[in-house]
């Protein structure tokens, strides 16, 4: 049964439904970030054997770019500024039906976000992660990996892998 209706007759609107979050940080998949601007690409061999892109928002975009034009310009900014945003979106590779030297994307794999939020990440470098499968977060488990690998290969870098492609 529905609820009361509202005083013109209509049905009330439901809540919008919250996005998934991520175990321990609560980071989303931000909306809109396909219409973002392209950061870097990345081939991961091996293992995981991934076409990745990694793509900023706004302020992410000025700070590579402040960076680049800088004396520091292999660092870019560093730290990144708080409301920074990176996606990086990864599909398993796979040759092109077309032509036999080229690797296309396959199916999806992952949306990893970072999101800097200094107050909010303080015991993370100020950096909040979210690893999502199929639009849903992957378990606590892969989440706990997140910010020890980052601290371990790149905390120089405020955390962060990717460099502005040329």
């Amino acid at each position: 049964m529905a609820g009361p209706l509202k005083a013109d007759g209509a049905e009330p609107q439901k809540p919008a439904e919250a996005a998934p979050a991520s175990p321990i940080y609560g980071v989303t998949v931000p909306k809109g970030y396909r219409q973002w601007q392209f950061v870097a690409p990345a081939l991961e061999a091996g293992e995981l054997n991934e076409l990745r892109a990694v793509l900023g928002n706004a302020t992410a975009i000025a700070a590579y770019e402040k960076g680049a034009k800088s004396e520091n310009s292999e660092k870019g900014t560093r730290p990144f500024p708080d409301g920074t945003v990176l996606v990086k979106l990864a599909w398993k590779h796979v040759p092109s039906p077309e032509f036999a030297t080229a690797l296309v994307p396959g199916s999806p794999t992952t949306v990893q976000v970072m999101v800097k939020d200094s107050r909010r990440y303080a015991a993370t470098g100020g950096w909040g992660f979210g690893r999502f499968i199929d639009g849903k977060p992957a378990d606590l488990a892969q989440h706990q990996t997140c910010f020890a690998c980052h601290a371990a290969l790149v905390k120089d870098r405020d955390y962060v892998f990717t460099r502005l492609a040329p």
